[in-house]
């Protein structure tokens, strides 16, 4: 019997006898279900073909980071079944805009962030927020500052590393979180981190956090430090928020 307390939508197509375990996983993440719990119970389980591991779906649902094709959805008891290809990524590649771009706060301009690479002077900054990336498909929201490989990358405050990220777009990243967890900082495009830089750890201005390189997506005749700020939207959430212009901040 159908539980009322669940209610499930779902794109995906049934499962039929052609799915096999072979097939190959997505790498990106592709949200494909929304489920809305509706009063008290157990949490709804998830089935994953190729290791039959159980996971919630609560926690993946509301934090949009289901990954791959759904293949069937189905309810046994209590328990929503969800079948799945695909990967459960813990964060993703970049930043993840939530609302329209906005100018720095007051507040932001207050605290004097530090330019995050080591000897950059503010004359030589240019603004590549509102670039167009993708053939127009997108707006860059971050600001490239280019310096020789190897240049020390500094945090702008005091804060703490939120995550170590390697892969992707974004080559070898580190987002860096404000004390009240208000504002983000991401560093992308590193050749490596700052030996002992670990998840978690506390950090004050200045300290380095890396070194300026071409990973990821960067030209590789072309080292830079792809620096993005976000307003957090979420704290249970902070790779997601509203998209800060850096750029004013040292004019």
């Amino acid at each position: 019997m159908r539980d009322p307390s669940l209610s499930v939508r779902s794109t995906a197509r049934p499962a039929s006898s052609r799915c096999k375990r072979s097939w190959p996983w997505a790498t990106q993440p592709q949200p494909s279900v929304r489920l809305r719990r509706r009063g008290r119970g157990p949490p709804p389980l998830i089935v994953a073909p190729r290791r039959f591991s159980l996971r919630t779906v609560r926690g993946l649902i509301a934090s949009g980071l289901v990954a791959g094709a759904v293949l069937a959805v189905t309810l046994i008891g209590w328990r929503l079944v969800l079948i799945y290809r695909g990967a459960v990524p813990a964060f993703p590649e970049e930043p993840e805009a939530t609302a329209p771009m906005v100018a720095p706060s007051a507040d932001l301009r207050d605290r004097s962030l530090l330019i995050p690479v080591q000897g950059v002077a503010p004359a030589s900054l240019t603004d590549t927020f509102y670039d167009a990336r993708a053939a127009g498909a997108r707006v860059h929201h971050a600001l490239d500052i280019l310096a020789p490989r190897g240049t020390p990358v500094l945090a702008v405050e005091d804060g703490r590393v939120a995550r170590l990220h390697k892969g992707g777009a974004g080559g070898i990243t580190v987002y860096q979180l404000d004390p009240a967890s208000r504002y983000g900082y991401y560093y992308a495009h590193l050749d490596r981190y700052a030996d002992g830089l670990k998840e978690g750890m506390t950090v004050r201005r200045g300290d380095v956090l890396g070194y300026v390189g071409t990973t990821g997506n960067a030209p590789p005749g072309t080292p830079h430090l792809h620096f993005a700020i976000y307003e957090v939207a979420d704290p249970r959430h902070p790779w997601r928020g509203r998209p800060i212009d850096p750029y004013p901040l040292w004019r």
